[in-house]
C-alpha cells in the first residue's frame, strides 16, 4: 500500500480502529487502496460493527474529494419523509459543496425511498453531464444479492450503488487481529481516562479468541472499556466466559437440559439483536427500542444486564 495511504490509516487511527495484519482485512485495506482516487460508487458490506462507518471515512480521506465535506445520511434514523428530504438537499447542493455522499443502511430504505432515491440519483446525474460530481458510498449488513433476488432491493438502485462492492469481514473470520486490537483499544480507553493500562492474562486471552463476537469490533471496545473502569478484566468479561468456554470445548452440552440450552440460545439471540439495533441508529437508545419494539425502559434494563457501559451513548437530549 502506498505511503499516503498508511498515513491516511493512521490519522483515522483515533477515529476508529478496523485494520490489522490478518489476511482478511489486508485484501480489505489493498482493495481499498485501489479503489479510492477513482470516482466508482463503492458499496461497503459487513455485519455490525465491523466497521463501515470509519471504512467510508477513510475512502473519503483518500479520495480526490477529500477537500469538500462528506455528507453522512443515516437511512435507518430519519423518518421516509425526512429522509428523503435530506436526500434531496445533499444531491441539490452537491455540485459545488459536498464531495462525499455515503448513504448509511441502505438496505434499511423501503422501496418507496428506493424508487425516490434512485430518481434523484438520475436527475443529478443527467444534470452534470452523465457522471456524478460527488463521491457515492453506500453501506448495508444485509445480502443485497438476496434482498434484489427476492424483491426486497430494486435491481436498478443496487447496480447504480454498487460499482465495486467491499465486505469487511466478522471479527470472528479474522482470529489473528483480536489480541492486537484487543490491546489497542485497552491502551486507548486508559489513556483517555488516566489510568493503568490492564494486561490480559493468557486464560483469559483464550476467552477472547474462543468468543463469536456477534458486535464485532463495536463489541470487543465495550468490553476494552468495560476492563478499563473496572479495573479488573476477569469481573469485565464475566459475560464471555461461560458461552465462548461452550464453544471451545463443547463442555456440558450433551448433558446440559434442553431448557437450559434454549434459554442461552434466546439470550445470546437477543443481545445480537439489540447490538445490532443499536448500531443502526448509532447508538441512539430510544430509537433502538423503537426498532426493536419494546420500550425504553425495558431496553435499559436488557442494556444494563448485557454489561454495556455509556461512555458512547448520545446525550439525553439528542434521543429524540
Amino acid at each position: 500500500m502506498a505511503t499516503g495511504t498508511h498515513r491516511a490509516f493512521e490519522a483515522l487511527g483515533a477515529e476508529g480502529f478496523v485494520y490489522g495484519d490478518s489476511e482478511a482485512i489486508r485484501s480489505v485495506n489493498a482493495i481499498v487502496g485501489e479503489i479510492a482516487q477513482t470516482d466508482i460508487p463503492v458499496l461497503l458490506a459487513g455485519e455490525s460493527g465491523t466497521g463501515k462507518d470509519v471504512y467510508a471515512r477513510l475512502i473519503h480521506h483518500l479520495s480526490r474529494q477529500r477537500d469538500l465535506p462528506m455528507v453522512k445520511l443515516n437511512c435507518t434514523v430519519f423518518e421516509p419523509g425526512e429522509f428523503l428530504s435530506r436526500v434531496k438537499r445533499a444531491l441539490g447542493e452537491g455540485e459545488e459543496n459536498t464531495g462525499t455522499v455515503f448513504l448509511d443502511g441502505i438496505d434499511e430504505l423501503d422501496l418507496d425511498c428506493q424508487r425516490v432515491l434512485l430518481a434523484m440519483l438520475q436527475e443529478r446525474e443527467l444534470k452534470s453531464g452523465g457522471r456524478m460530481v460527488f463521491r457515492l458510498i453506500a453501506a448495508g449488513s444485509r445480502n443485497l444479492d438476496l434482498e434484489v433476488a427476492q424483491g426486497g432491493f430494486r435491481r436498478e438502485l443496487y447496480f447504480r450503488v454498487n460499482g465495486v462492492c467491499v465486505r469487511l469481514p466478522a471479527l470472528r473470520e479474522r482470529k489473528a487481529d483480536i489480541l492486537p486490537l484487543a490491546e489497542y483499544l485497552l491502551e486507548k480507553h486508559a489513556l483517555e481516562t488516566g489510568k493503568r493500562v490492564p494486561v490480559l492474562r493468557a486464560a483469559e486471552e483464550e476467552l477472547l479468541l474462543a468468543h463469536r463476537w456477534p458486535g464485532n469490533i463495536r463489541e470487543l471496545e465495550n468490553l476494552a472499556r468495560r476492563i478499563v473502569a473496572l479495573g479488573e478484566s476477569r469481573l469485565a468479561m464475566g459475560d464471555l466466559e461461560e458461552p465462548a468456554h461452550r464453544a471451545a470445548t463443547g463442555e456440558r452440552l450433551g448433558s446440559a437440559s434442553l431448557k437450559a440450552v434454549a434459554r442461552e440460545a434466546s439470550r445470546l439471540a437477543e443481545r445480537d439483536l439489540i447490538l445490532k439495533a443499536l448500531d443502526r441508529t448509532h447508538w441512539n437508545r430510544k430509537q433502538a427500542a423503537k426498532q426493536l419494539q419494546i420500550s425504553y425502559k425495558a431496553l435499559l434494563y436488557k442494556i444494563k444486564q448485557m454489561g454495556v457501559h455509556g461512555a458512547q451513548w448520545r446525550s439525553e437530549g439528542e434521543e429524540r
